[in-house]
């Protein structure tokens, strides 16, 4: 694992109880919806993937991608807990391919695109990830990148072939909402 990578006991730390008052785990409720099949990538050990499990519904489905395993088995451990397992897919991927082939509804990158080698590429790979008008909520912390860091990654985006639909708040995170353009 490289040293960029935020190591999985760390996500203690944030993912607590404690989180519910920053992240509101209704900030999906535009974007996902009954039945839809998601991705959670960087899912860490679950916290917006057992959300996102209860938002799409028995007929819905998440995959949870993430480049630790020691997260997806957490994770699996709290789904199994919550009672949703069965909705979630969990994958292993590694820092250079996310690895997933299936077309989805909605992607989410949470506080993980900066720490990806190659912002562009995985870029690429979301789009190619998404269905035709796909969406992507893409939120970067506050405390690891600048204005002007997330700017240049939104200009990637767009490159790639994403245009930009909202700004939604959530706390300490520069955040926009994408939509797929193209094939």
């Amino acid at each position: 694992m490289a040293k960029h990578v935020c190591p999985w006991w760390v996500a203690y730390i944030f993912d607590n109880p404690l989180r519910q008052i920053f992240h509101k785990l209704d900030m999906f409720s535009p974007y996902l919806t009954d039945g839809m099949t998601a991705i959670d990538i960087g899912c860490g050990m679950g916290y917006f993937s057992i959300c996102m499990a209860r938002i799409v519904g028995e007929a819905g489905k998440i995959i949870s991608v993430d480049v630790q395993q020691n997260m997806l088995d957490i994770l699996t451990k709290r789904a199994k807990k919550a009672g949703i397992a069965d909705r979630i897919t969990t994958f292993l991927c590694d820092e250079q391919h996310i690895g997933i082939n299936e077309k989805v509804d909605f992607a989410l990158t949470f506080w993980m695109v900066h720490e990806t080698p190659d912002e562009l590429n995985f870029l690429k790979q979301v789009h190619c990830i998404l269905g035709k008008s796909g969406t992507l909520l893409l939120a970067e912390p506050k405390m690891h990148v600048t204005f002007t860091e997330f700017k240049k990654t939104l200009s990637l985006a767009q490159e790639v072939g994403f245009k930009i639909i909202d700004f939604p708040k959530i706390f300490f995170s520069h955040t926009a909402v994408l939509e797929k353009q193209g094939c």
